[in-house]
């Protein structure tokens, strides 16, 4: 079936904008909670987190009327990172997870993800099933049956030991100057607390969450606001993480940025090294750099692609017995620790490795040479399928001509916002720009 409401993680838009209402989101959670209770017991669970979102509130009130509306009990989180939720519904027993965060977009987006009973996202069909029940007519509990919601105070304290619980035994953060940029997002308490707790000196930015400031000017998506701080501080490290802190950008004490494919080089290296890099293979997305897959194979190590969405990679992880994946954006996930991508366990993986090693960020921030790659996106309005058009069709095709045998090219819509991205390598600079910048004149004019 055509899918209406989920994209490649969750659903997804502007708030009090068609999907993100108040109405589809009360809709949503009665849809949501008839699939997971399935049968009359009132012993049924659901937990709620958020990020720092104003519209956070509009979107919890009315998740939270759709799901006891169907007899499941909610139990509410209140900010707390995206791997939390993940964490969390296992472990107090609940049915389903949700998350409700846009994680990088702006403020004025919202989302809301899904979780199953065993913290992980739902498979695209549990979600085409949900979906169906939205549009149908969802039978409401008996009265007798209505469930209730509670607050739970300190599901962040639970995640915080969880995550320090994944650093190295033994090991401490003395003498580390850090800055971590919590892009006055889900993690803006947490993640200073976790670092000072393990002996870091914090310098935390991106912590005065106001409901509109999220992702604004901070975080992963802006990692110049944690550079200029490294310059001004002589910090050892910045730490960005975005609006759910299920991804991370790095900062070495240069001022250089290491995307999450140098992070996911450094690890799937040193845990092979180890014998505990499962599969001897890393799973990463086709938008990863050729450079990683360059690097990997000369250590013997392969690389497993995946459709881009931390979703899939852990699908990928699951079905493949694999412990390791992740995205260039730096979604990194570590099954042995986690059920989806945490930026902030994954900081504290490379932490580990420069104390074991005594080496600075800059030196193992650069795994390997990227090859060139540009990326450029194109918005399209609603309705509108310009890949379907002549004119962009030629393009690709032409582009692809060109880049035959010197490099690589791919374009897609994202499944999180209404833009075509188009991407290509090689190390021709030059060819690649050519490239890029001809399918996208053809898919502005298509639009």
């Amino acid at each position: 079936m055509t899918r209406k409401l989920f994209g490649t993680d969750g659903v997804r838009g502007r708030a009090n904008s068609e999907p993100m209402t108040a109405e589809m989101a009360l809709k949503l959670g009665a849809a949501a909670g008839r699939f997971f209770r399935t049968d009359g017991s009132r012993a049924h669970r659901v937990v709620i987190g958020k990020d720092t979102r104003l519209s956070g509130y509009m979107i919890e009130n009315a998740l939270t009327a759709g799901f006891t509306s169907t007899g499941m009990n909610v139990l509410l989180l209140g900010p707390v990172p995206t791997p939390a939720v993940g964490l969390l519904t296992p472990s107090m027993r609940a049915d389903v997870g949700v998350m409700i965060s846009a994680s990088h977009n702006p403020a004025t987006d919202n989302g809301i993800k899904l979780f199953g009973p065993d913290g992980y996202k739902l498979s695209d069909e549990a979600e085409a099933q949900i979906e169906a029940l939205v549009f149908s007519d969802i039978q409401p509990a008996q009265a007798e049956n209505i469930g209730r919601a509670k607050r739970i105070d300190d599901g962040r304290f639970r995640y915080v030991e969880r995550v320090k619980s994944t650093f190295p035994a033994g090991l401490r953060l003395d003498g580390l100057k850090l800055v971590v940029d919590c892009a006055n997002g889900a993690a803006y308490r947490a993640a200073p607390e976790v670092l000072w707790e393990l002996g870091a000196e914090v310098i935390a930015i991106g912590v005065s969450p106001d409901g509109f400031n999220i992702n604004d000017g901070v975080g992963s998506t802006a990692p110049e606001t944690a550079a200029a701080k490294i310059k001004e501080t002589g910090a050892d490290l910045g730490i960005c993480l975005d609006g759910d802190a299920d991804r991370v950008i790095l900062i070495d004490e240069t001022g250089a940025v290491a995307d999450g494919d140098q992070l996911m080089a450094l690890l799937a290296n040193r845990w092979a090294e180890e014998g505990r890099l499962k599969g001897q293979t890393l799973a990463a997305t086709v938008m990863s750099n050729l450079g990683l897959e360059r690097y990997l194979a000369e250590r013997s190590i392969d690389l497993h692609r995946t459709p881009v969405g931390d979703r899939y990679v852990v699908e990928a992880m699951r079905a493949h017995g694999l412990n390791l994946g992740g995205e260039q954006s730096g979604h990194i996930v570590m099954t042995d620790y986690a059920t989806t991508g945490d930026g902030l366990i994954a900081a504290l993986q490379f932490l580990g490795e420069m104390v074991r090693t005594g080496k600075p960020a800059s030196a193992l921030a650069r795994s390997f040479e990227r090859v060139p790659q540009l990326l450029k996106n194109v918005r399209y309005g609603q309705g509108q399928t310009p890949l379907d058009t002549p004119g962009v069709q030629k393009a690709i095709a032409a582009g692809e001509a060109k880049l035959n045998g010197h490099g690589r090219l791919l374009i897609r819509k994202s499944g999180t916002e209404p833009l075509i991205r188009v991407m290509a390598e090689a190390e021709d600079e030059a060819l690649m720009v050519a490239v890029v910048d001809e399918i996208v004149g053809a898919v502005e004019a298509a639009v």
